[in-house]
């Protein structure tokens, strides 16, 4: 957004994260974004701000590879599943 500062923008984006519209995309993108938005490249973070525009009805099957994700977003959707699989199986689900 325009005028927006850094600290701002991650705000909103891990807000926005957080508040999907479905249960799934929270607990996927959630804890996703709290752990890594702060560390993101500018352009990264430019790619996961597309992605939160996004419809939950679409994303959680690219996540789960359900459904081939966008070019564009591959690699990103990629490491996102990677991140949910790892929690899970870490325990830490929740």
């Amino acid at each position: 957004m325009a005028g927006e500062t850094p600290e701002a923008r991650l705000k909103r984006m891990r807000m926005r994260s957080w508040r999907r519209g479905t249960k799934e995309m929270d607990l996927i993108l959630g804890p996703y974004a709290d752990a890594q938005l702060a560390g993101m490249a500018p352009e990264t973070l430019d790619l996961y701000d597309s992605l939160l525009e996004e419809n939950d009805q679409d994303l959680l099957p690219w996540v789960m590879g359900q459904r081939p994700a966008p070019d564009r977003f591959a690699t990103l959707l990629a490491e996102i599943a990677g991140f949910a699989r790892a929690r899970l199986a870490s325990g830490s689900g929740q």
